[in-house]
C-alpha cells in the first residue's frame, strides 16, 4: 500500500523572508519581499518499521535549505534579463534598465533563472533530493513554496526505483 507524508512549513516554521526583483513582470519587476514557507509531501511504502520518512531528518534538511536564504536578496544567477557584476565585497544587479548594489553577504546567489515561486520551489526540491538520504520505498517527493498565505507553487520530482 502506498501511502504519503506531509508537512505544512507554516506550522512546523520551515519559512524565510526575502527580497527579490521577478523583471519579466511589471508589478513584481520593483524590489519588494515576502515571507514564504515550505511545504513537503514525500510518497512511498512503508519500511519495516512503518514509516516513510523520518520527519525529523526531513525537516531539518529543509531548516537548512531556507537559512540560506532567509533575510537575503534573492539573486538569480542564470536570468536572460538580469547581469551581475561582483566587485570586492558588493555585487551590482542591473535588470531593465535599473541598478541595485548589495553587499554580497546580503543576497542568495541561486544557479536559477528567476526567483518565482515556482522556480523556487524546483529549486528547493532539488536541493533537499541532494542533501537526504532517500531510502528505496520513497517513490516521489513534492516541494511546495507559499509567497504569502494562499498563493505557492509546487514542484514535484518522481523517482525511478
Amino acid at each position: 500500500m502506498k501511502s504519503y507524508i506531509t508537512i505544512d512549513g507554516w506550522n512546523a516554521k520551515i519559512r524565510f523572508s526575502s527580497a527579490h526583483v521577478i523583471p519579466e513582470y511589471e508589478k513584481c519587476g520593483r524590489l519588494h519581499g515576502h515571507t514564504y514557507a515550505v511545504h513537503v509531501k514525500v510518497f512511498g511504502k512503508t519500511d519495516e518499521k512503518g514509516i516513510i520518512m523520518d520527519f525529523a531528518v526531513l525537516k531539518n534538511v529543509l531548516r537548512d535549505i531556507v537559512k540560506e536564504l532567509d533575510h537575503r536578496v534573492l539573486i538569480p544567477e542564470k536570468s536572460s534579463v538580469v547581469t551581475l557584476e561582483k566587485e570586492n565585497d558588493s555585487i551590482k544587479v542591473t535588470s531593465l534598465g535599473k541598478q541595485y548594489v548589495f553587499p554580497v553577504s546580503d543576497c542568495a546567489l541561486l544557479p536559477i533563472g528567476s526567483t518565482s515561486a515556482e522556480t523556487l520551489s524546483k529549486y528547493i526540491l532539488e536541493q533537499a533530493t541532494e542533501r537526504l538520504s532517500l531510502e528505496k520505498q520513497i517513490e516521489k517527493m513534492e516541494i511546495g513554496v507559499d509567497e504569502g498565505f494562499g498563493q505557492g507553487a509546487w514542484a514535484t520530482k518522481t523517482f525511478e526505483r
